[in-house]
């Protein structure tokens, strides 16, 4: 712990500024008590004063004698501790302890506390002595003459009220200290909490959102460190996300950009070999009856190539977009299965492939199985899945429609898994994961030579996910491959004009591998 009076830098101020505030409300209040008990004492010593020289007054009141002998007169006013005027009925002063020999005093008829005493009441008054020019507390008493008056030095008043308010301001102080040591220890802890919440703050302010208040608590500056602490949390979130997102526009970009290279390079090559063939017969190619038929089936099969590759980039754009309409209907797997098994037959056929499906199971309540889906999306699924099998399988190979009931993890309602199987030379492991990205080919030359576009499986991944559904691939080298898709067994909310979000075609990890 740093000692007491020695808090460096912020933490310091703080302090200063706390101990600089209360030490301040501590003096004025000093002050307030100062002037409220000094006109308190003063009050107090006055009136008790009045009382204490009234019987005084009262008893030297009744020695009429007095005024007969001076030398007596000032005995007792010694003995009364005042000065003393005795005051004819008339207002004449007959003797007075303070008149100077052979000098007449004014009349007194018209002091405030002689009319009173001439009246029969005691009388009181403070004001400066015209004769001496002393200010007197004065008090004045009916006498068998007319008046007694006697007077003190305001002066001698003012001292005893200031012995009477040195005490109480040294009593105050003394009162005061253990306020004063309490103080400091608050203002030390508030001005260390104070400091952290403040560095913290411009920890924040710097983006350094990982910092933490390691000190909070209960009390209202425990709280305030607790909401920075939150606030904190949220801003290195935020943060975060921020970066993802940022990390995430940048695949997007390369993906961009290495999307409109590859839609290029498979536009250039059809488009270079329509044209130069159709230059070889411009320039008299197509009066040889050996050649021309031949140039002109290649460029049917270029034209071909391009319209196929137009097509899937159309029908990928309108997915992604959410411009494609879907219809959503309940309808039966089986039959879905077999519409498309007849559709495909006579492709198969040229390489004497077995096109077949396997048993399709019950639904749990022992009917017929059916999907919630758009019948005409799942037909271009199943056909491209089927396409790409007979492409890949050898003559002779048989082909094999599969399906089967899961559960979904979230939707928590069944969904079916709709397969194709093939026994062609199945896929490397090592490109496995990237075959659903849009013009990744496992054998561009391959490919290229049997009209595919590399789309295909592209639309698969995202006609499912329009679905709600997944994709995936199974494969063994030399054994087959295995392309399913899931699709949901009832009405999951999907609208029918689905958005579907566009998905990088090339992940981080495999981007420039291809």
């Amino acid at each position: 712990m740093q000692p007491f009076l020695f808090m460096p830098g912020l933490t310091g101020r703080i302090f200063l500024k706390l101990i600089a505030a209360v030490v301040g409300v501590l003096v004025t209040c000093l002050i307030a008590v100062d002037f409220m008990a000094s006109r308190i004492a003063e009050d107090t010593y006055v009136d008790t004063l009045k009382i204490e020289l009234t019987q005084k007054c009262r008893i030297l009141a009744l020695d009429e004698e007095m005024v007969l002998d001076p030398q007596r007169l000032s005995d007792l006013s010694r003995a009364a501790g005042g000065r003393i005027t005795v005051i004819r009925s008339n207002g004449t002063v007959a003797a007075d302890t303070e008149q100077r020999p052979g000098k007449t005093m004014e009349n007194h008829a018209k002091r405030p506390e002689i009319v009173a005493a001439l009246h029969g009441e005691v009388g009181f008054d403070k004001r400066q002595s015209a004769s001496v020019g002393i200010n007197y507390l004065y008090v004045a008493v009916p006498a068998p003459s007319g008046a007694l008056r006697l007077a003190v030095p305001l002066k001698e008043v003012q001292t005893q009220v200031d012995i009477t308010r040195r005490h109480l301001l040294t009593a105050t102080l003394i009162a005061f200290l253990p306020s004063i040591l309490l103080t400091a220890f608050l203002a030390r802890w508030v001005s260390r909490k104070l400091g952290h919440i403040i560095e913290y703050a411009a920890q924040l302010a710097q983006g350094n959102f990982q910092a933490r208040l390691s000190e909070t608590g209960t009390d209202e500056l425990g709280i305030l460190g607790n909401k920075l602490n939150e606030t904190g949390e949220k801003l290195e979130a935020m943060f975060e996300q921020l970066e993802r997102e940022h990390s995430e526009l940048e695949k997007l970009e390369r993906v961009r950009k290495d999307f409109i290279i590859n839609v290029s390079h498979e536009l250039r090559t059809p488009l270079a070999s329509i044209q130069g063939y159709t230059e070889t017969l411009l320039d008299g190619a197509i009066d040889e009856p050996t050649h021309n038929i031949r140039f002109l089936n290649i460029i049917r099969v270029n034209s071909e190539r391009l319209g196929r590759l137009i097509a899937d980039l159309l029908t990928l754009s309108r997915i992604e977009l959410g411009i494609t309409k879907f219809q959503f209907a309940s309808y039966y797997v089986e039959a879905m299965l077999r519409d498309c098994q007849e559709s495909m037959l006579p492709i198969a056929a040229k390489k004497n492939i077995e096109l077949a499906i396997d048993p399709v199971p019950k639904d749990p309540d022992g009917q017929a199985l059916e999907v919630f889906c758009d019948s005409e999306a799942v037909h271009q699924v199943l056909s491209n899945l089927l396409d790409n099998a007979i492409k890949y399988t050898p003559q002779g190979g048989r082909i094999v429609f599969q399906s089967r009931v899961v559960h979904h993890p979230i939707y928590k309602i069944p969904f079916v898994e709709l397969a194709v199987q093939d026994n062609g030379a199945g896929i490397p492991p090592e490109d496995l994961t990237r075959l659903f990205e849009r013009f990744y080919r496992v054998d561009k030359a391959r490919s290229r030579e049997l009209g595919g576009t590399g789309l295909g499986l592209a639309i698969v991944k995202h006609m499912a996910k329009a679905h709600g559904g997944e994709v995936g691939v199974t494969s063994v080298q030399g054994q087959g491959s295995r392309f399913w898709f899931t699709l949901p067994t009832h009405d999951i909310g999907l609208e029918e004009n689905q958005l579907i979000q566009p998905e990088l075609s090339i992940s981080a990890e495999n981007y420039g591998t291809n």
